[in-house]
């Protein structure tokens, strides 16, 4: 009788069906990821094009706040749809999302595009993660999460050289018509291998659409301050936001289908500091979205090559977080080093980027923000579930992905605005990206300087 030798590992979770679930997973995570960078590559394109420079903060803005709600509900669409229909309505906001955003014909179409695409984007991330444990064996789970993670490393590259490429040849557009070519395949392969239901499960808590929408409005407010660069409107829309986040805390206090766990909204806890230390450091990184506009309006560097200079933020983030995330003894160290590191980042940028030019040093800045926001990461979010009240582990580990989301998307809002009112939009041309360039890394190296002062606060009171 011939034995077969039974598969483990890698090879386990690569090959046969499981295979083709691993690539199915995991090319829903890239194909969010590949978008994400994908639009902040053509961003300056797109605005060439049909216009709305004033509007460039958006486009992140309300894809990321889009993508938040979607991760929000996606709980809730996986047991009421099933993982199949669940990830097929997905794929479907998605593509239908990609396909205004392909046939545009002015920016105000493109940003609902990128809402209805950021939902499904938001939902494909939040499913990956959640069918894991659906679709394979629990001896699989570690290596299938460290592989839908990865996807956001191959993303890093293959976003920039798609957007950078058709942006290249004056065919922005054909970014994302490619992205439904992809969007096609993954569902042909869900198809074949997702199940139909989930086995059990205990109902998810009603999705909170009060809640939500005053994350939105918080996030839209902000931007819509940053259209003009009149200090007056910047100041409105900064105040709005202010007063919808307080609105949010309030309506938390006595609330049973709570955001975010007890303790998340005072700064005296150590829940509280760190979900602002995390905050901080993603607005710190936001500034990522404009480095390709700056670099080809001020030193006219291809589409191509200016998309790929903002990937190194995000390299510099995995490889730090990869690097330290096994140094427990030392993490203190790493947290408070941090945000060091992204201040170095960010006040060098500010006098690189507009006059002072030197490529080794922009990437080496570029990285010292990345890997400042990375050496520390992965011992914060062990801190919130750790600082977390008995019971509330489950929602402290869900609300990670909210804060991070939230932070992102205010600071996109406040990058526009600050751009905007700092020469982007008045004078304009290569002496207003100059002074845009300066103000806006100086004012965001504000954001880990905060975070600093808050670890030390916290280490004084332990």
């Amino acid at each position: 009788m011939l034995i077969t030798k039974e598969k483990t590992g890698w090879a386990a979770l690569l090959t046969g069906n499981n295979g083709i679930k691993s690539i199915a997973l995991a090319g829903g995570v890239m194909l969010h990821a590949t978008d994400v960078y994908l639009a902040t590559t053509i961003m300056p394109s797109i605005t060439s094009d049909i216009g709305g420079l004033n509007f460039y903060s958006w486009a992140t803005t309300v894809y990321i706040v889009a993508a938040m709600i979607g991760s929000v509900i996606s709980s809730r669409t996986l047991i009421k749809q099933g993982p199949r229909v669940a990830y097929r309505t997905a794929i479907f906001s998605f593509s239908v999302g990609a396909l205004i955003c392909a046939l545009a014909p002015s920016i105000y179409i493109l940003l609902i595009g990128r809402f209805v695409q950021g939902i499904g984007g938001g939902l494909l991330f939040a499913l990956s993660y959640a069918m894991v444990s659906i679709v394979f064996e629990e001896k699989l789970w570690p290596r299938a999460m460290a592989l839908i993670s990865a996807m956001w490393g191959v993303s890093a590259f293959s976003g920039p050289f798609i957007g950078g490429v058709f942006a290249q040849f004056g065919h922005w557009r054909s970014a994302f018509f490619t992205l439904l070519g992809i969007a096609f395949i993954i569902v042909l392969l869900t198809e074949k291998v997702l199940p139909k239901k989930e086995a059990g499960g205990a109902a998810p808590d009603k999705i909170p659409l009060f809640k939500l929408l005053l994350i939105t409005l918080a996030a839209l407010s902000i931007s819509v301050g940053s259209i003009t660069a009149h200090m007056a409107a910047n100041i409105a829309g900064v105040a709005g936001a202010v007063i919808l986040l307080g609105a949010l805390v309030f309506s938390e206090k006595n609330s049973s289908n709570r955001l975010l766990p007890h303790g998340a909204y005072k700064i005296s806890s150590k829940l509280g500091t760190t979900y602002l230390v995390i905050s901080f450091l993603a607005i710190a990184a936001t500034v990522e979205i404009y480095v390709p506009y700056f670099m080809q309006e001020i030193h006219h560097f291809s589409p191509l090559k200016a998309g790929y200079l903002t990937v190194l933020i995000a390299l510099g983030w995995s490889a730090a977080s990869i690097a330290f995330a096994g140094m427990d003894k030392q993490a203190n160290k790493m947290i408070l080093m941090g945000p060091v590191f992204i201040f170095i980042g960010l006040t060098g940028l500010s006098v690189v980027l507009p006059g002072g030019f030197n490529i080794i040093g922009m990437c080496l800045l570029l990285v010292s923000i990345g890997a400042g926001v990375g050496m520390g990461w992965s011992h914060l979010l062990t801190r919130v579930l750790k600082a977390a009240m008995p019971g509330e582990e489950a929602k402290a580990s869900a609300s990670i992905s909210i804060v991070q989301l939230l932070a992102t998307s205010c600071g996109t809002a406040l990058a526009g605005l600050v751009a905007n009112s700092t020469g982007i939009l008045n004078p304009g041309g290569i002496v207003g990206a100059q002074q845009a360039a300066g103000w806006l890394m100086g004012t965001f190296a504000i954001a880990p300087m905060l975070a600093f002062v808050l670890l030390l606060r916290n280490r004084e009171r332990q």
